[in-house]
Order: C-alpha cells, then sequence, then structure tokens
C-alpha cells in the first residue's frame, strides 16, 4: 500500500429517509473537509467513496456488518458493533425492528460519530499506516439484522432513493471503490 494515501469508504442503507445514516454522512463531510487539507499538504491523497448497499448479496460482496459504516484503508473505525433500534429503518423495512449503528466515542453513545471521532481515525490511518490484514476478523455472513431489512424492504417495505433491492438506481454498487 502507498503510505500516503487514505482511502475513506462510506457504507450505508439510506440516506433518503435514515436519520442515523445522513448524520453519519454529515459527519464524515465535515471531518473530511477539516483535515484533508492538512494531510494533503503533507503530500497524502485522500478519497472518499459513499456506497448504499442494495441488497443482501451486494453486503455479502462488501462484508458489510452494520449501519451505517465507516471504513478506512479497510478498517472499520469502530470494530465494536454496537446497535439500537433504528425507527427510519424500521419504516423502511415494512416496520420490522430493524437496529442501526451507534457511535461510543470517549465513553459516550452517539446516532453519529462525532467529527473529532472520525478525524482521530483518519489520523491514525495515516500516521500509522495500517490497512486491512490477516488479523482482522473473518466476514462468516451478513449480520442477521441486515438480512432483515432487506427481506421486508423486498416484501413491499418504504423504498429508499434506489428503488427496492436489487435495482440500480441512483447508486450503481461499489461505483467509486472498486
Amino acid at each position: 500500500m502507498d503510505n500516503k494515501r487514505i482511502k475513506i469508504e462510506y457504507l450505508f442503507l439510506d440516506l433518503n429517509t435514515c436519520s442515523p445514516c445522513r448524520a453519519t454522512e454529515a459527519a464524515l463531510d465535515e471531518a473530511v473537509s477539516a483535515i484533508a487539507p492538512v494531510l494533503e499538504e503533507c503530500g497524502y491523497k485522500i478519497t472518499t467513496c459513499k456506497i448504499q448497499v442494495l441488497n443482501e448479496d451486494h453486503a455479502r460482496l462488501l462484508r458489510f456488518t452494520s449501519s451505517p459504516s465507516i471504513r478506512i484503508n479497510g478498517l472499520d473505525i469502530q470494530p465494536e458493533i454496537r446497535e439500537k433500534l433504528c425507527p427510519s429503518c424500521s419504516e423502511i423495512s415494512g416496520n420490522n425492528a430493524i437496529d442501526c449503528r451507534v457511535w461510543v466515542y470517549n465513553g459516550e453513545e452517539y446516532w453519529s460519530p462525532p467529527k473529532a471521532m472520525i478525524i482521530d481515525a483518519i489520523l491514525r490511518a495515516a500516521y500509522s499506516g495500517s490497512e486491512q490484514d490477516a488479523n482482522t476478523p473473518p466476514f462468516t455472513d451478513v449480520p442477521d439484522n441486515i438480512k432483515l431489512f432487506f427481506a421486508g424492504k423486498e416484501a413491499g417495505g418504504h423504498n429508499s432513493c434506489c428503488g427496492p433491492s436489487g435495482s440500480t438506481g441512483c447508486c450503481p454498487p461499489n461505483s467509486c471503490c472498486s
């Protein structure tokens, strides 16, 4: 890996209805805007890719374990997954009880990661040169919570901006991060 490259991936289920996904996107945008100029002055190239996970197969391909997720150089910025009932995603999936990720920073829980949490993760990646390696826990399968979301959505739940699961609509799979 080029140690001057920082690849940020934002993976999510929905930006149209899901409040935690929208708030996480905003926090990520703010964090990148704040830190990118400094790191670019130091010779780092930062790329950000936003990926809507469209269906269970897409989730499996992306090794998607919780929504929303932020990965930097392949590593989730919060490896421990903690989730709570998300009214927005429950509505999208037809009122199934769907949990979304909550973020833990400095001992506090948040529906979206604080800007400082994201900046800390970007700086750690920049200065440690870390990326996904053999010590990363193996991906076994898409969690039941994500499967339930897509099953409900396919059965006629509320559709997000990309339409029914499996359509390509406005968010082609893995369009900028291949």
